[in-house]
């Protein structure tokens, strides 16, 4: 007999699992739909995307930097074409044989030939070219040419070099360009919304950047925007079309103050001498003369040296890539007398008729300690003007010693000691402006009345960069209103630096002139010997850094037996008076005279310049 209540439970739990089968069916049915859905309409564009990604590659096209020109519009930097010798690969498989062939007609050395066989098998199995020379010479690409149908996979393409056409003159103020590391290219592209992928090469040596002077400083606006090239590939990888060309944006050039005919005189009148000439047009603050001295080939390092030749660069006992100009600190000597003049008067400690007796010395009260000056028996009953004239340093002894170092500290600020004055400068030196402060943390000693009194004559703590003498001398030929230095000139960013004290008058400042032109013109001035030298008139002061204090002459002309111990050559200068047009400030390491040494080289760059 069947029982009942079996064939319902029976039934019942048919109808559960099939309601079950109903529902897990119907929910991958519905999730069939949905991916559908996603992949047909929701999410199309990503797989689109995904989908070229996979059929397309993009190649970064490098741009070409700008050009670098002088303030006459000549060409200083520009890039020069180079021919490279590359290989298709897509036409090519025996790689040894073709090293073979090609060696019968154009010379690989070592080095070209393990580069060549490392970066063949990816090259090769991407299909990119690959090249096998880079700077061909014409007699290369000659014989090349004329046996090239032997070598259908192989052609000859422009590849650009970055190239100083002044390679010596300009080495620290253009600067150089070097390779790009990875680091620095995947910012420079984040900052240009791209990322970091095969390239397109304009010059010969990959990506590059400006590593000093002018080319780091406007590296940005050199550089330019890195173009694209779509090309369509097969599974593999392998180009197969060009589909999409967007042109790279070459970099701007760049139109700088600097003049090729003045650098050329610096550069030669300092004759590989360790030191360093700076001069600026006073109206704005343009560097048009900047040397640092011994120099170098910026062509050599921007397009490869050997290691030998980069160690014997940086091994160089003259430090060949120090740049003397903005980074050597050198005490100011005498040249900052006429500073020291216009604070006396400034403070009333002083006048035009002022005048003491210079035996030769001064002595400290505190301690009795004697600071000499240059000439033996002194310059007698002496003022300010015959005092910077003649440089009397038993004047300014005595001047400063009147003083209070923050007093005297603030006064020199003004005058660009102490701090940066160029806006567009390589890592510029500020140079040292001491203070009692300074002293106490770098030499553990409290500030004693006779630094003071070295301070007044620029010997002792102080020092600072041919740049800011530079400016120092510009700064008095404007009598106080100067721009800050620059290469290239803003015409919305011109502010300048004014000095106003109510105690100096312009006057004072017209007799600062006449006493500076004395240093020259008249016939007791240091640097009498500079008169001859030009047909203008010019605003001087020479001086003479110490490098080893001695008590007399006899003491120094031991001293000066070991070159290196010999003083520095100092002067500054500008011209024409009464209405001066430039400055400029000359630094010769070891050259002992300002007036005999470094004077000539200031007046021949003045010439150059004031007889354009």
């Amino acid at each position: 007999m069947i029982n009942l209540n079996e064939r319902l439970s029976e039934k019942k739990n048919f109808f559960n699992r099939l309601l079950f089968v109903y529902i897990f069916f119907g929910i991958l049915f519905l999730y069939l739909i949905y991916k559908t859905f996603t992949l047909q309409v929701s999410s199309y564009s990503d797989y689109e995307l995904a989908s070229l990604e996979n059929k397309t590659r993009e190649f970064l096209i490098q741009p070409r930097r700008g050009i670098i020109y002088d303030r006459n519009g000549e060409i200083i930097v520009n890039n020069i074409p180079s021919y490279n010798l590359i290989a298709n690969l897509a036409v090519l498989d025996d790689i040894d044989k073709l090293i073979e062939d090609i060696q019968k007609i154009i010379e690989l050395s070592d080095s070209e030939i393990k580069t060549i066989n490392d970066n063949f098998p990816s090259k090769k199995k991407q299909n990119r070219e690959l090249v096998l020379k880079k700077d061909l010479t014409p007699k290369e690409i000659a014989k090349f040419e004329v046996r090239s149908y032997k070598f259908p996979e192989l052609q000859i393409a422009v590849r650009y070099s970055r190239e100083n056409l002044f390679p010596y003159l300009f080495s620290h103020s253009v600067g150089y360009t070097g390779s790009l590391g990875e680091e620095e290219l995947e910012e420079i592209l984040i900052l240009q919304n791209l990322r970091p992928k095969e390239s397109i090469f304009s010059y010969s040596n990959g990506f590059i950047t400006g590593k000093t002077g002018i080319e780091n400083v406007y590296d940005n606006k050199l550089r330019g925007k890195f173009g694209k090239k779509t090309y369509e590939v097969n599974a593999s990888g392998r180009i197969l079309n060009e589909i999409e060309t967007i042109p790279p944006m070459n970099g701007e050039d760049i139109f700088t103050s600097l003049d090729i005919k003045s650098q050329n005189v610096a550069f030669n009148k300092l004759d590989n001498r360790r030191g360093a000439v700076v001069a600026v047009k006073i109206d704005d603050g343009a560097i048009v003369t900047y040397v640092s001295s011994p120099s170098f080939s910026v062509n050599k390092i921007a397009n490869g040296l050997s290691k030998q030749e980069f160690d014997d660069l940086v091994l160089n006992e003259d430090k060949l890539f120090f740049d003397r100009a903005a980074q050597g600190r050198y005490s100011p000597a005498s040249t900052i007398k006429p500073a020291i003049g216009l604070f006396g008067l400034k403070k009333k400690l002083i006048d035009w008729n002022s005048t003491i007796e210079d035996p030769g010395f001064f002595v400290l009260p505190e301690d009795g300690r004697t600071y000499r000056g240059w000439k033996k028996g002194g310059h007698g009953e002496i003022n300010l003007k015959d005092a910077i004239i003649e440089s009397s340093n038993t004047f300014f002894f005595s001047l400063a010693y009147q003083t209070e170092i923050e007093d005297l500290r603030e006064h020199l600020s003004h005058f660009g000691f102490g701090k940066n004055i160029c806006k567009d400068c390589f890592m510029p030196d500020i140079g040292l402006l001491p203070s009692p402060e300074w002293k106490m943390n770098t030499h553990n000693f409290g500030w004693y009345k006779g630094d003071t009194v070295n301070l007044g004559v620029g010997q002792g703590y102080i020092n600072a960069t041919p740049m800011q003498l530079a400016y120092y001398s510009a700064f008095l030929a404007t009598k106080g209103k100067l721009n800050k230095f620059s290469f290239v000139q803003d015409r919305q960013d011109i502010k300048k630096d004014t000095y106003i004290s109510k105690n100096i008058n312009s006057n004072d400042w017209t007799k600062i002139h006449e006493s500076m032109v004395g240093v020259i013109e008249n016939p007791k001035g240091t640097a009498g010997r500079l008169r001859a030298l030009k047909d203008y008139i010019v605003a001087a002061k020479s001086g003479t850094v110490e490098l080893v204090s001695t008590e007399t002459k006899e003491d120094y002309q031991i001293i000066r037996e070991i070159e290196g111990q010999r003083d520095h050559a100092i002067i500054i200068a500008f011209g024409p008076i009464p209405n001066p047009e430039y400055a400029v400030s000359v630094v010769i390491e070891n050259g002992e005279s300002g007036g005999s040494v470094a004077g000539p080289v200031a007046i021949a760059v003045l010439n150059s310049l004031i007889k354009e």
